[in-house]
């Protein structure tokens, strides 16, 4: 397994309280392999993608338990130092707004460049040289000439494209996707994911997508890890989760996506708000807004059920999804 996150806590202190932001994660990545991971804001997606990476801010984030494992080391015990060198070079993330995320006064070649400079020692001539040959391979048109262009005078799908680059220039093991066509039209999204799935199976690297949006993942996922409240509350291979899902909330995800054949009907919505992770119900988090909800669910906590009677690998955090499943 090239990533294990085992029982991962984070928490935030802040004058308010205490928000329980990831409370024991766990989920792998294999090399060549893609995994989604999706839920609403707020369910700890991407807090735990900044616990993998090392970019937590601490205070007032703070790291409270578990292990998180890469090529079998656990990056937690790691000085920063070697953190560092780990970031960029062996694991590396695309983040959800390239126009924030871009120096906005350094030239798009000079922000890849530095990688090959910092990471493998090159001389500014030859780094810009694989700046072009980088944005060549993401399909950036006039390569050579736009390398000494600034991020403003891309496109969005352009500076993702920039960013895909940049995450992918000292070819890491392991890619972390954070929302990556969240502020893309539909068609550039589409790019954007296929370009993802083919530079994925060429450098064959392991990659976690982060999203809200299950229509997205259909076709480059292999498996699906769905969090709410900080938990991973179903796990399964991805078409095993679009045929039956076996949690309530990942049918409720599944009913809200927009379907052709149900033109002019109301769009369905999972009703309710997720919880404030300062006060997280007892029992299973998501019993107030569950249509399956029993007492026994507003006062134990369900675990990661094996889900039986399959050839695959699925759990679900559910008393009752043996129900859900065949409902």
């Amino acid at each position: 397994m090239l990533l294990e996150v085992r029982d991962l806590h984070v928490e935030f202190r802040t004058r308010d309280g205490v928000a329980k932001a990831v409370n024991g994660v766990d989920y792998g990545v294999a090399a060549g392999e893609t995994l989604a991971v999706l839920g609403e804001s707020g369910s700890g997606k991407s807090v735990t993608a900044q616990a993998v990476m090392g970019i937590l801010d601490q205070p007032p984030g703070r790291i409270t338990g578990g292990e998180i494992l890469f090529q079998g080391r656990d990056l937690l015990r790691l000085k920063e130092e070697e953190r560092r060198r780990v970031r960029g070079a062996e694991m590396a993330m695309i983040f959800q707004d390239a126009l924030s995320s871009l120096n906005p006064v350094l030239s798009v070649g000079e922000q890849l460049g530095e990688m090959f400079v910092v990471h493998r020692g090159m001389s500014r001539k030859d780094a810009r040289a694989k700046a072009v040959e980088l944005m060549d391979r993401v399909r950036i048109p006039a390569a050579e000439e736009r390398v000494r262009q600034y991020p403003h005078q891309f496109s969005g799908g352009m500076r993702q494209r920039i960013m895909i680059a940049m995450a992918l220039a000292l070819e890491p093991a392991l890619v972390i996707a954070d929302e990556p066509t969240t502020a893309l039209d539909v068609t550039v999204q589409a790019q954007v994911m296929d370009l993802l799935a083919e530079l994925q199976r060429e450098y064959r690297m392991g990659l976690v997508l982060i999203t809200h949006d299950l229509g997205v993942v259909a076709d480059v996922a292999d498996r699906i890890a769905v969090m709410y409240a900080g938990r991973i509350v179903e796990s399964a291979p991805v078409h095993d989760i679009y045929k039956a899902p076996a949690h309530p909330y990942t049918r409720g995800l599944l009913d809200s996506i927009p379907r052709l054949d149900q033109k002019g009907q109301e769009l369905y919505a999972i009703e309710g708000l997720p919880p404030n992770l300062m006060d997280i119900p007892p029992g299973c988090a998501f019993h107030p807004r569950c249509p399956l909800a029993q007492d026994l669910c507003r006062t134990d906590e369900p675990p990661l059920y094996e889900v039986t009677g399959t050839d695959t690998n699925r759990r679900s955090a559910c008393h009752f999804w043996r129900e859900c499943l065949h409902g």
